[in-house]
């Protein structure tokens, strides 16, 4: 490793225990063993994605990941879901290196419970306030996720973000994710001051992807302006703001929202039906197009980098081209300041 890659990927190193300081972003239905076992033997980090899944799935998931790698992994919670408390008690008894906390702010009691487990903890922070919050209250890391992420996300551009938080936080370990998919990119957040990246699109396609094959064509043939978030039409109906390929899903969705509008506006609905529909619209949609394939009616979540995203390739190829890429960014930047 040369003293350039050595200098700008240590601190991310260190905390996650890998040779590469990129994390690949927990992904539902496609963040299992055998994925996250590829990218952490491939010499990056990855978490198996808690999501709803019952703890003695999560559980064995943990064990057949621990077969799989000798790497340090981890395992992102959703603090939402209705599965979290029991997913928590499980990691009190069967230990992760790193968790994750996603979906919401944790209590400050559930992180310092982790952290008495030995675990390491990082949250989320999609926003200033929520790093000051997360950072007070005893996380060890941040991941600065932009609105240009997949899937769930926040209302912030990970440019304004970095200018927000990173810069403002010298001695925090800061990951960035959001938008990044080329090793040249990545360098330049670490250049800022970044411990590292986080990807999610990249590796969805990847050739250790449970993810069905028609989802990965799909992907393929999509480009940035075809990964939006749906329109929330009226305060009434809130939507919860998810990154996804337009589809005819998509299309039904907005379709729904107005239609469900009209009915309340005429009092053949009540706010709390109208919701139900909007909140049942998506159930079972993400399972639908990554593991049947149904791109046409399933949720197909991916980030603005999908354009960046040009082919299924072994995850130790994806890592190595970061990687590669990466130092070959350090070099010309600092031939330039040199000149």
């Amino acid at each position: 490793m040369s003293n350039l890659k050595e200098k700008f990927f240590r601190r991310g190193n260190e905390f996650l225990g890998s040779k590469v300081p990129v994390i690949c972003g927990a992904m539902t239905w496609i963040s299992e063993p055998r994925l996250v076992s590829a990218v952490c033997n491939a010499g990056a980090f990855a978490s198996l994605a808690g999501g709803n899944c019952p703890p003695e799935i999560l559980d064995a998931s943990i064990e057949q990941t621990r077969g799989l790698t000798h790497a340090p992994f981890g395992v992102n919670l959703i603090t939402i879901s209705p599965a979290y408390p029991s997913q928590l008690e499980m990691l009190k008894r069967n230990p992760v290196p790193i968790v994750i906390f996603a979906g919401g702010l944790p209590r400050d009691s559930d992180i310092a419970m982790i952290k008495e487990t030995g675990s390491k903890v990082m949250c989320f922070a999609p926003a200033a306030a929520v790093a000051r919050r997360m950072l007070n209250s005893g996380a060890d890391a941040l991941i600065l996720e932009g609105t240009e992420a997949g899937g769930h996300i926040g209302l912030v551009g990970l440019n304004v973000l970095i200018q927000e938080v990173l810069f403002e936080y010298d001695d925090a370990l800061i990951f960035v994710g959001g938008g990044l998919a080329t090793g040249r990119m990545c360098a330049h957040m670490l250049l800022m001051g970044a411990a590292g990246v986080q990807l999610g699109t990249r590796f969805a396609v990847a050739e250790e992807s449970c993810a069905h094959h028609t989802f990965k064509q799909a992907m393929l043939r999509a480009d940035a302006r075809n990964a939006v978030s749906p329109s929330q039409f009226d305060d009434r109906l809130p939507v919860v703001p998810v990154r996804a390929l337009k589809n005819d899903g998509l299309k039904r969705f907005g379709q729904l929202q107005l239609d469900l509008i009209g009915l309340l506006d005429q009092g053949h609905i009540n706010v709390k039906e109208a919701q139900a529909q909007v909140e049942n619209f998506w159930v079972g949609a993400l399972r639908r197009a990554v593991q049947d394939g149904d791109v046409d009616n399933g949720s197909m979540m991916a980030g603005q980098s999908i354009g960046l995203v040009k082919k299924i390739e072994p995850v130790q190829n994806i890592i190595d081209e970061l990687a590669r890429d990466m130092e070959a960014e350090f070099q010309r930047v600092k031939k330039n300041l040199q000149a």
